[in-house]
């Protein structure tokens, strides 16, 4: 069994700043990319950012490109998502899942490509 908990979502303002976290625990891959997802209501999920196993390759959509960062903290078994400069198109339920691979890029944009997946945590941001 494997395990992952998001945390860090809540209510901001436009503009505003929120770090989402996600923990793995259980039986996880030895390596394993990592990624974020998010749905709204009435639409269907949609990728938001990837990371590398080793952090070193992430792959971002191209609307949160520029202010949104990912990063990984393998120790931990932590994935963050920093949000910044947040829209109220950003609003939804972020998802983070552990993908089928351990390396980078845009092959991890599709979420069929992950095997395992968090419970989801809300963010909403006010107009």
């Amino acid at each position: 069994q494997v395990q992952l908990v998001e945390s860090g979502g809540g209510l901001v303002q436009t503009g505003g700043s929120l770090r989402l976290s996600c923990q793995a625990s259980g039986r996880t891959p030895s390596r394993y990319a990592m990624g974020w997802f998010r749905q709204a209501p009435g639409k269907e999920r949609e990728f938001v950012a990837t990371i590398s196993w080793s952090g070193g390759s992430t792959y971002f959509a191209d609307s949160v490109k520029g202010r949104f960062t990912i990063s990984r903290d393998n120790a931990k078994n932590t994935v963050y998502l920093q949000m910044n400069s947040l829209k109220p198109e950003d609003t939804a339920v972020y998802y983070c899942a552990i993908a089928n691979g351990y390396y980078g890029g845009a092959y991890f944009s599709a979420p069929l490509n992950y095997a395992y997946w968090g419970q989801g945590t809300q963010v909403t941001v006010s107009s």
